[in-house]
């Protein structure tokens, strides 16, 4: 079980099947979470990524805070089901696409298909390290942020996720978010680009 926090659905609780094996992030880390993206992006205007979105915590956010493009990648059936029921349930069918898939595979299936100002992402807490620079890697360097866009990775605080676009760390308890900027564009990718649109 857990409550959207802010936002039209304020206090409303969500609670999933007891044999869903799923860790929403807490409350309190939720709420610092959003306390910082809210300072920087009008969420009614904003296209939202959530990876292993799990039973919609975070997704669920950000639409119940008018966010209007929330893309949630999960590759359990059951909870994109669940997703699915609720968004309905809550009348955000219109704001949230589910799309069932390993996000790993899923994010190199659909690279420069679209961009996001958010990215989220928060993986199995025992996933490795190795994984977790894999997707950076797969996120930053697909174009899957916007240029004025932020990768959000949650893990556990005893990681610390080192990489040239590292931001900072937020951490609350053993969970922390790590922040992200998009790679900077060169002049060399921008004539690239311009060169393959004009072929």
């Amino acid at each position: 079980m857990y409550r959207i926090i802010s936002g039209k659905w304020k206090a409303k609780k969500i609670a999933a099947p007891k044999n869903f094996d799923v860790r929403p992030t807490t409350d309190f880390a939720k709420e610092a979470l959003f306390s910082i993206l809210e300072n920087t992006y009008d969420m009614q205007s904003i296209s939202v990524l959530d990876l292993f979105a799990g039973i919609g915590s975070i997704t669920f956010e950000f639409a119940s805070r008018g966010c209007k493009d929330v893309t949630s990648v999960e590759m359990n059936p059951k909870h994109t089901s669940f997703i699915n029921s609720v968004a309905s349930e809550l009348d955000m069918s219109l704001q949230v696409s589910t799309q069932r898939g390993d996000v790993f595979d899923w994010l190199k299936k659909f690279r420069n298909k679209k961009s996001y100002e958010i990215v989220f992402a928060d993986a199995p807490f025992e996933t490795e390290e190795k994984k977790y620079h894999e997707l950076l890697s797969l996120v930053l360097k697909n174009k899957y942020l916007k240029p004025n866009g932020v990768l959000i990775v949650e893990h556990q605080s005893r990681l610390k996720l080192d990489h040239p676009n590292y931001k900072f760390t937020r951490k609350y308890g053993n969970v922390s978010f790590s922040f992200y900027e998009p790679n900077q564009e060169t002049e060399l990718d921008i004539e690239t680009e311009n060169n393959d649109t004009t072929e």
